[in-house]
């Protein structure tokens, strides 16, 4: 049987692996993570509704199953694209087709120190080490006595409007309007400040503007503030400076401004495209190496007519994709170009509040909470993370309370600020 090695057990991932003929090949996925995570909840995480283990799920659980694909754990060093060998921290792996399904990470736009002083919702560690700095900050305000010093510990500033910078702001502005006056009597709502900024002239860009005018009445409700055409330029010993010279001190400052292809050494630079995107053809084939090398998800980028700047950089393009290639290396006679099939996109602002685009239909309010809620769910790998999750939704939903508000560190390790490293 021939050898595929899929590096990265994301959606694009863990799909073309469940669906590649066991009687053909012998399929091993590698990833630095030994689980497969929904990246779309990790907000959930960040903000204390759900627990990080109710979104991940073993990878050898799902394989056992399959026969044919095995896991193995590390991180990728380089890659020999003519020796057909990817070596990792841990061992060297031969090949007979690689596919590259590594996602992205974020986009700092030319500020790389950037990422050592704001917090990032990438991975499941990064989501949990945000929650803990929120709920560090509550703690500390609700014990300080000095009013200036007290309103700088709770302020949030939230970078990037699109679905993750909404649905986080929406978020902890629910546990401003919520929380704050059930389990912290000793703060003032007045004193938390939480704004959304974003560079573009509406959040929710890639969303038509009447789910943008929506989702931003929903902020304000929650008491969430709005910038639109406000660009970060840095951020130095708790002040941001602004690309219009404004310097306003942010005590706390969450990073969901853009992504960028998280790309392997030992790619060939005529391989990469915009945005740190390996360059495909219809069939998701690298560009160059079309006899071996395939670019999934995120990381790929494919022009098409419909899609000169490459697919949107969510779930369903990654999905699609996986299951396309894998029809492909099956049948063996590359006859089926991709063409993405557009579900629709949506939001979620806190309960009852959410946008729904789906095609020419649109939804608002709580049969869009719904649509969200259930779609989401149906997602999750796993029965018991499903049972999970809805337990947690419906307990919130009836007490605005949650038991995951517990703040974890390792009591005899250095804290370290990203612990996905």
């Amino acid at each position: 049987m021939k050898k595929i090695l899929i590096i990265g057990g994301g959606f694009a991932g863990l799909n073309l692996a469940k669906c590649l003929d066991k009687r053909m090949y012998d399929v091993m996925v590698l990833d630095r993570h030994n689980f497969h995570c929904f990246p779309p909840l990790f907000y959930q995480v960040a903000s204390s509704g759900l627990d990080a283990s109710d979104i991940s799920f073993p990878f050898r659980r799902e394989f056992k199953r399959l026969g044919n694909v095995s896991y193995h754990m590390g991180h990728v060093k380089e890659v020999d694209l003519k020796g057909k060998v990817v070596h990792t921290s841990y061992e060297t792996i031969r090949y007979d087709y690689l596919v590259i399904a590594t996602g992205t990470t974020n986009n700092f736009f030319g500020m790389p120190d950037m990422e050592k002083k704001v917090f990032c919702m990438k991975t499941v560690a990064e989501a949990s080490h945000t929650r803990d700095e929120i709920l560090d900050r509550l703690e500390r305000a609700a014990m300080e006595k000095n009013p200036e010093r007290r309103r700088r510990l709770l302020s949030f500033l939230v970078v990037g409007g699109g679905p993750s910078g909404v649905e986080i702001a929406g978020a902890i502005g629910e546990m401003k309007k919520d929380i704050l006056p059930r389990e912290y009597p000793e703060l003032d709502q007045a004193d938390m400040n939480i704004t959304l900024v974003e560079g573009s002239s509406r959040i929710l860009g890639a969303m038509s503007e009447k789910c943008s005018a929506k989702a931003e009445k929903y902020l304000r409700s929650l008491m969430v503030n709005v910038r639109t055409d406000t660009m970060l330029k840095s951020y130095e010993d708790k002040y941001v400076t602004f690309a219009d010279g404004t310097r306003e001190y942010w005590e706390t400052v969450i990073w969901n401004a853009g992504v960028r292809g998280e790309l392997i050494p030992g790619l060939p630079q005529e391989c990469v495209g915009r945005g740190g995107r390996i360059i495909v053809d219809r069939f998701n084939r690298v560009v160059g190496h079309e006899d071996s090398v395939f670019a999934l998800g995120d990381i790929a980028l494919m022009t098409t007519e419909k899609y000169p700047h490459g697919h949107p950089q969510v779930a369903q393009p990654a999905i699609q994709q996986a299951r396309n290639l894998g029809r492909n290396l099956n049948g063996g006679d590359w006859k089926r170009e991709f063409e993405y099939n557009d579900k629709g996109s949506m939001a979620t602002v806190g309960k009852n509040r959410a946008v729904v685009d789906l095609g020419h239909t649109y939804f608002d309010g709580w049969i869009a909470w719904m649509i969200w809620m259930a779609i989401h769910l149906v997602s999750i790998l796993g029965m018991r993370n499903r049972i999970n999750v809805l337990l947690n939704w419906i307990w919130n939903y009836l007490t605005y309370s949650t038991s995951l508000r517990l703040l974890l560190r390792p009591a005899r390790f250095p804290e370290r600020r990203h612990w996905g490293d």
